[in-house]
């Protein structure tokens, strides 16, 4: 599928890809104190206010009050991890869309490669999320991505579709522009190990193919797919210069000031 031709010819690539806005974020996962938080989110403010993309950080539960006031108003939009499946109710140790909401997250992470093999959620559990976190004005970063074994039975298409398929189920086209999808190769998360920018590009290409086939050519054109899995100052420019590759979900390199914003504002 031919995407940005208009906006992305090789001298924008070659120069990072200034002329086309990425989304990149930050996933802090189970890390920082409140007193760290506090310092990232105010070093990341000052760093990145003058950046050309688009910014969010997903701090973990207990860190988003203290975090939320430092980024309000700023370039960096607020996410949260993950959220329960129900609005309230009897569900110990959950934490509601309705909790976070009132502490100003515009974004909600699902269907993280953690979630769904270290925690055992299911498409159907993620899909359900889904559809609570549209009802309520969130955008949401659904995350899809093949295991090792997976990739190596050559079934990493499948399995992106499957998940992409499911986790999209019944949503509206009127609800697509607060969709974004995240590919995550399960082995290239924490590893080290990274797909090379043309895997990681098919795989791309193939969930927007599928994403075309749900939503229409023209919903599939404007869908930001993220890439996420080891990504590094170092291998970011031949990341965001394939074609269907719009932006980072970061991990590890996300913790520190020093190596979050070279990504950010390469």
């Amino acid at each position: 599928m031919e995407r940005h031709s208009l906006t992305k010819g090789k001298d924008e690539a070659d120069s990072g890809g200034m002329g086309k806005k990425y989304y990149i974020a930050g996933n802090w996962k189970m890390h920082k104190t409140r007193a760290e938080a506090a310092a990232l989110a105010k070093e990341l403010v000052q760093a990145l206010k003058d950046g050309k993309h688009k910014y969010l950080i997903a701090p973990s539960f207990t860190l988003l009050e203290t975090a939320a006031p430092l980024v309000k108003g700023t370039n960096i939009r607020l996410g949260a991890q993950n959220c329960a499946p129900e609005e309230q109710g009897a569900h110990t140790g959950e934490v509601s869309v309705l909790q976070l909401k009132e502490l100003g997250v515009q974004t909600i992470i699902l269907g993280h490669s953690e979630r769904r093999h270290n925690y055992k959620e299911d498409d159907a559990l993620i899909n359900k999320k889904v559809h609570l976190a549209l009802k309520h004005g969130f955008e949401v970063i659904l995350c899809v991505g093949e295991l090792l074994e997976e990739r190596e039975a050559g079934k990493a298409e499948a399995v992106c579709e499957r998940q992409t398929t499911e986790g999209l189920k019944g949503v509206a086209a009127t609800e697509l522009d607060r969709i974004v999808i995240a590919y995550e190769p399960v082995w290239a998360i924490g590893t080290g190990k990274t797909a090379t920018p043309e895997d990681a590009d098919s795989i791309h290409a193939c969930i927007r193919k599928v994403f075309g086939k749900l939503y229409g050519a023209a919903a599939a054109e404007k869908l930001i797919i993220q890439y996420g899995g080891s990504v590094k100052a170092d291998n970011v420019v031949a990341l965001m210069a394939k074609e269907n590759i719009d932006g980072a979900l970061v991990g590890g390199a996300a913790l520190k000031a020093e190596t979050f914003v070279p990504i950010a504002k390469f």
